[in-house]
C-alpha cells in the first residue's frame, strides 16, 4: 500500500469493509436465486465465504476506528481467533455438504466447487498470506509471502506467537 496518510487509510479501509460487506450480500442474494438449480450445496458451499467475507468486512471497519496506530484489544483478538477457527471448521463442513449433496447439473457443480474455493482462497488471503494485490503486481505480490494485516493485528495485540517456516508455533 503507497505511502498514505491517516484520511487515506481510514477510505481505504472503509472502501475494504463496506467492500467485502457488500460482496457477501450480493452472494446471497445470487445463492437465493439458484437454489433450485444447485441445491443445498451452493449453500453448503456458500456459508463459509459469507462468514468469512462478513468477518473481513467487520474487521476492516473496526480497524479503521482504531487509526492512527491503535491496537487491537484482547476482546476483540478473541473474537477474531474464534471466527478464524469456526471459518476452518465451515471450510471443511463445506466441502463435505457439496460432496454429500452435489447437484446434478455439471455447471452448478463447479459452481458449488468455484464457490468453495473461492471461500478457501478468501481464508488464505486474511488468514496465512495475503493474495490480495492489483493484477499487474499479483504474482510479484504473492511470490512475496506477505503477512495479511489481520494476522499481524492479532499478533501485535499479544496471545499468540508466529509460527516458523514449518507452521508450528515457535
Amino acid at each position: 500500500m503507497p505511502a498514505v496518510g491517516v484520511c487515506g487509510l481510514r477510505r481505504e479501509y472503509l472502501r475494504l469493509g463496506s467492500g467485502e460487506l457488500a460482496a457477501a450480500a450480493v452472494f446471497a442474494a445470487v445463492a437465493a436465486r439458484l437454489a433450485g438449480w444447485t441445491g443445498p450445496a451452493l449453500w453448503a458451499a456458500l456459508t463459509p465465504l459469507l462468514v468469512i467475507l462478513v468477518h473481513a468486512g467487520c474487521y476492516w471497519l473496526l480497524a479503521r476506528r482504531r487509526l492512527p496506530g491503535g491496537r487491537m484489544g484482547p476482546r476483540e483478538a478473541a473474537a477474531h481467533r474464534t471466527v478464524r477457527a469456526v471459518s476452518a471448521g465451515l471450510l471443511a463442513a463445506g466441502l463435505a455438504g457439496v460432496l454429500l449433496r452435489w447437484p446434478g447439473p455439471p455447471g452448478a457443480a463447479l459452481l458449488c466447487l468455484g464457490v468453495w474455493g473461492f471461500a478457501v482462497a478468501e481464508y488464505v488471503n486474511y488468514h496465512v498470506v495475503r493474495l490480495a494485490y492489483p493484477p499487474s503486481r499479483w504474482l510479484r505480490g504473492v511470490r512475496r509471502r506477505s503477512t495479511p494485516r489481520l494476522v499481524r493485528d492479532l499478533r501485535a495485540a499479544g496471545g499468540t506467537r508466529p509460527r516458523g517456516r514449518d507452521g508450528l508455533r515457535s
